[in-house]
């Protein structure tokens, strides 16, 4: 997939890592879901299916993620689904913030599984950008699902003081 920018055309990897963007690269990525550099993080691994323009991660969840016995704690499954649609921003190129979501938890996710977690663009209305996301176990059956909304923000202004330099 190729995209245009200030008369520009770039390649759009298909492998999706952090935040960054075209136009930011931060030096270091602690997110806790997808950041490399956090050694206690999740380390999510995103691929952009080119086709179908979703994102996609398959995962498999350790006890240390157990909220009832042998299924996911609800935290982390927002957790998943709120950086799954995060990273559908990326097709747009900006870095955007999530301003409001909700989860609907369908069925336990399981520990110890393969799971997907997938997502994709609903709309876009100005800064404000609309996606959803779901996990599925591997049968294809949907356990939890959201919508979310992000606003595409400048990141230099917003935390362009805490950057390390």
């Amino acid at each position: 997939m190729r995209f245009r920018c200030h008369d520009r055309i770039f390649a759009m990897p298909r492998k999706i890592h952090g935040h960054e963007t075209h136009h930011h690269k931060p030096k270091k990525n602690y997110c806790f879901a997808c950041g490399p550099d956090n050694p206690e993080g999740m380390h999510l691994r995103f691929t952009l299916d080119e086709e179908r323009q979703t994102f996609v991660c398959r995962f498999r969840l350790s006890k240390r993620y157990t909220g009832p016995p042998a299924h996911c704690h609800g935290g982390v499954i927002a957790t998943i689904l709120d950086d799954a649609m995060g990273k559908v921003n990326k097709l747009r190129h900006v870095i955007a913030l999530t301003k409001e979501m909700t989860v609907e938890y369908l069925k336990p996710v399981p520990l110890f599984k393969p799971l997907r977690v997938e997502s994709r663009e609903v709309s876009v209305h100005g800064r404000q950008h609309i996606n959803m996301a779901e996990i599925q176990n591997e049968k294809g059956e949907v356990l939890a699902r959201s919508r979310g909304i992000f606003i595409a923000i400048d990141p230099e202004k917003m935390f362009g003081k805490f950057a390390e330099r």
